[in-house]
């Protein structure tokens, strides 16, 4: 069932959205060469404490997985798509980095990924990770009352298949507000005009994911978790919560 927000509703999730944006960037500050991804995440955590907020992440545990989330960030580096989970590796020049990050506040969540270059950029990371962003950004824009969630799916995979991207089956955004992982799911490609009528007060997490050599393929590590690209190419992750509302898209997870 999906919830339709009131607009008190939405304020008080732009309160947690924003704990998400403080997070994000805070973590994005402390990565750097020789930075492990268990640091990353006490970043994170302590953004959530000074906060008064909790994790969606910690602990949580959906049918696929074979253990609770350990962490409250996933950190997912070069051929890793998502949910990563924060170890010793250390950063290294050169790293792609996609971070996914929640936080609860006042019992409503807010959910958002960013992913870029720790040291050097390489020019095809650079162009796989601003094209995530252009696949985000279209999403966002479909995001209007009367299109559909099939224009939010169409808009993001006509981005990332123009580009040449594979998009990893089966993953992709979905509703959100009192728990993380809300109805509607929101794919990464489909046809436009099908799927649910958008609505005023629906809120949707928008994540485009993509492969950069072109396949959709991938697997699941051994941590029960991660996933991973077949043919060991990079991958991008960008997210944003987004309100439905009459006046167009609101994106929550922004300072």
């Amino acid at each position: 069932m999906v919830e339709i927000k009131t607009d008190q509703s939405l304020e008080a999730m732009r309160a947690a959205g924003r704990v998400v944006a403080q997070g994000l960037t805070a973590v994005r500050e402390q990565a750097r060469v020789g930075s492990s991804l268990r640091e990353l995440d006490e970043v994170a955590h302590e953004v959530l404490r000074a906060a008064g907020a909790s994790s969606p992440f910690l602990h949580y545990k959906p049918a696929f997985a074979p253990t609770p989330f350990p962490a409250v960030i996933c950190a997912s580096v070069n051929d890793a798509i998502v949910h990563g989970i924060p170890d010793g590796y250390r950063l290294r020049d050169g790293d792609l980095v996609s971070i996914d990050f929640g936080a609860k506040l006042d019992g409503w969540a807010g959910d958002s990924a960013i992913s870029f270059t720790v040291g050097t950029p390489r020019p095809e990371d650079t162009r796989l990770i601003d094209t995530a962003f252009a696949a985000l950004d279209a999403g966002i824009a479909a995001a209007t009352v009367g299109n559909r969630i099939g224009d939010i799916a169409h808009a993001i995979g006509t981005v990332c298949r123009a580009a040449g991207y594979g998009i990893p089956e089966g993953f992709g955004g979905h509703g959100i507000g009192r728990q993380m992982h809300e109805d509607p799911s929101v794919p990464n490609e489909g046809r436009p005009g099908r799927g649910m009528p958008l609505r005023h007060g629906m809120v949707l997490a928008i994540e485009p994911m993509l492969i950069g050599g072109g396949t959709d393929r991938y697997y699941e590590d051994g941590d029960g978790w991660t996933l991973r690209s077949v043919d060991g190419s990079r991958a991008a992750h960008a997210e944003h919560t987004v309100a439905i509302t009459d006046d167009g898209p609101r994106i929550l997870t922004t300072l």
